[in-house]
């Protein structure tokens, strides 16, 4: 074994200092891979009760009328997140397509939207119209406020209740941490969120930012009242398989208002050929449970890693699983761009590539990323990426099995250790 990642890159003393660290994870990936049991029968259960079959595999073109396959493909995303309908199509382009759907179908002129969790990720600032831009949210009149999170990244729920008023018309909620630092929000986190601010508000409509959260836990946040949930194919329920798209899951109000505004009024869901992309699209959700499992793996053994090490890592080496990202924080711009090479070194495709920090659209800084992956893009395949601004902090994720995750942490290391930024333990 030691041998055959010798041939890839990495020496005896880092691939030694790995297996340490993965002694103590036996029980964690126990955990893990039960979660992961759970949630395969969840959806299997759901492709069995909507009669999933070869015919719903077929290739549609033009305007996709009478597209049985993917009606009953949103059938069954509805069933997995236990909701009233669901928009599943290959015509969203990625989750901050997906989320800008979402939040312009369900906003109107003078409606406010909220956030209680703080600052949302970056790409979502022109969508709002933080930054300035052409077909924001602000510039069709769309007013938007914020509650931030506590110093310890807990709710606020005094600012909360302050800052929903009459014209709060829908919230919205970040599972996953972004590009900051703070905690990742578990399922019942956001559920109990989502119950106070219908206590305050009772008609208020909740979206969740379900990106890089799905099948990490047996429970998502449509089970705990969010009247939407959003996320993209080429994260967690694509399974690696899906070569585009993006779902929006909740009730059949808000889901048919999405489906208006991503087609045309009076068109909604009945047009959208899928493309021929119904095989990859149906076995990606059944697969995204087991791939999932091997991303978290892949978070959990990179935090045990580097803390040791003494970075510091969101989560912590010890702490539970609500997404499928580890932040590390590193501490220089050199030691970003040697770990993502590193991740980047590891990769099937443009192993041989070399990452360098680059203006990216969405970001207001320089952006280094490392994906050597077949679906362009894809971040449940193993990559890593982060803005080149202080505190320095690297965000690893994915990995369609454990196996390649592994390897992917311990090339990262093997390039600090080469580049002099990290010493391992004698």
């Amino acid at each position: 074994m030691e041998q055959i990642y010798e041939k890839l890159g990495v020496s005896r003393a880092v691939y030694e200092y790995g297996e340490e660290a993965l002694a103590a994870l036996r029980s964690r990936f126990d955990e893990i891979d039960r979660t992961a049991e759970y949630n395969q029968c969840k959806v299997l259960s759901a492709m069995q009760e909507n009669r999933v079959n070869a015919t719903h595999f077929a290739a549609t073109t033009g305007y996709g009328y009478d597209d049985e396959g993917r009606d009953n493909l949103e059938r069954v995303y509805a069933a997995v997140f236990h909701t009233e309908a669901a928009l599943v199509r290959p015509q969203i382009t990625c989750g901050t397509h997906a989320l800008t759907v979402a939040l312009s179908a369900n906003l109107l002129p003078g409606d406010e939207l909220l956030s209680p969790v703080g600052a949302p990720y970056d790409t979502l600032e022109e969508v709002i119209g933080i930054r300035e831009s052409k077909c924001s949210l602000k510039e069709y009149g769309v007013t938007y406020a914020q509650a931030d999170l506590k110093a310890d990244g807990s709710f606020d729920y005094d600012a909360i209740r302050s800052a929903i008023n009459g014209r709060t018309k829908l919230i919205t909620i970040q599972r996953s941490k972004g590009y900051a630092t703070r905690p990742s929000f578990s399922v019942s986190q956001i559920g109990e969120l989502i119950a106070f601010c219908k206590s305050v508000k009772p008609d208020v409509k909740v979206m969740v930012d379900n990106c890089y959260g799905e099948f990490v836990e047996r429970l998502e946040p449509s089970d705990l009242g969010a009247d939407m949930v959003v996320g993209s194919l080429i994260k967690n329920p694509g399974g690696g398989l899906a070569p585009i798209g993006g779902y929006i899951c909740g009730t059949r109000e808000c889901v048919e208002r999405c489906a208006y505004r991503l087609s045309a009024p009076g068109l909604g869901q009945e047009v959208g050929a899928n493309l021929g992309l119904m095989p990859a699209f149906y076995q990606g959700l059944f697969l995204a449970p087991t791939v999932v499992a091997g991303a978290l793996k892949g978070a959990v053994f990179a935090a045990n890693i580097y803390e040791k090490l003494g970075f510091s890592c969101v989560p912590n080496a010890a702490e539970d699983r609500h997404d499928i990202i580890q932040a590390v924080t590193l501490g220089s711009r050199e030691a970003m761009v040697a770990f993502c090479r590193g991740i980047q070194a590891a990769a099937p495709v443009d192993s041989y590539v070399t990452p360098e920090p680059w203006a990216m659209p969405g970001y207001d800084s320089d952006v280094i990323m490392a994906a050597g992956a077949f679906v362009q893009g894809s971040s449940i395949e193993l990559s890593a990426d982060g803005p080149i601004r202080p505190p320095y902090a690297v965000y690893f994720q994915g990995g369609l099995t454990w196996y390649h995750a592994k390897l992917g942490i311990l090339m990262s290391l093997q390039k600090l250790v080469e580049a002099g930024l990290v010493r391992l333990p004698a």
